[in-house]
Parts: structure tokens; sequence; C-alpha cells
């Protein structure tokens, strides 16, 4: 079982269902880490790393925390096994595919082409795919 880094941040708590329901679904290898706290350090000993942020803005990630955090681990993607995922309340998911390709151009390795995404409220039906997510993850 693969140990799983679940980094997200949330401001109306969407994210954040779907970044518990993640770690819900990878078990005992799913661990949630503080956006705050991450840094390149943090992330050695994990096998695959889940990042969660909601669109903001103009479909972009937050820029307060979110942002300089996931700046500051860029460099150590090149390689990594990554999955993303998010809420958003307009557009068209746009920022996630934004990211992914930032993501992709770090050198990661992407789980899905263009990540978990969810509009507004995380449903049942989108909670069960964060679960199957998570648990996919810790097999992966």
């Amino acid at each position: 079982m693969n140990k799983v880094a679940i980094i997200y941040w949330s401001a109306t708590g969407n994210t954040e269902i779907m970044a518990n329901c993640i770690a819900e679904g990878a078990g005992a290898g799913g661990t949630i880490l503080s956006c705050a706290d991450v840094t390149p350090a943090a992330l050695e000993g994990y096998h695959v790393l889940a990042f969660g942020c909601p669109a903001m803005g103009a479909e972009q990630l937050e820029e307060s925390e979110f942002e300089p955090m996931f700046s500051s681990v860029e460099g150590c993607l090149n390689g990594r096994k990554v999955a993303l995922f998010g809420s958003y309340g307009w557009g068209d998911g746009q920022w996630m595919r934004d990211w992914c390709d930032r993501v992709k151009g770090d050198g990661a390795v992407l789980f899905q082409e263009e990540g978990l995404i969810c509009n507004e409220t995380p449903d049942s039906d989108v909670q069960d795919a964060c679960r199957k997510l998570g648990a996919d993850l810790a097999a992966w």
C-alpha cells in the first residue's frame, strides 16, 4: 500500500469534504497534511501526492496560501505520482486543466489527465468518486 499525502486548501469546505473522502478511501495509507506545513522535506516518504484546491478568482489556484506552498514544492514533483482535485462554483474547470498542464510540465506522473473536479458541494456520487480515488492512489 502506498503512503498518500493529501494536501489541500478550502474556503467553503467543499474541497475539504473531497480531501476527507480521499483520505477515507486511502485507508491507513492516507495522511492529510496542512497546506501551511507542507515543504519539500515534509513530502519525503510519501509515494503519492494528492493536491486539492478550489478554483478562485479568474479560475486560478488560491493565491495567498495554496499557490505559495505549491510553488515551493514544484521542484520536487519530477517523476512523482500526483493526483489533483478541487471544487469550483463557476466556469468550466479551466483552472484544473491549467493546473494539470503545469504539473505535467513539472515532470510529475498524473493519475488522471484532468483531475477530479466538483461543481459546488460534493454530492454522494462525488464523495464516492473521491473515496475510489483514495483507494486507487493507495494501490497505484
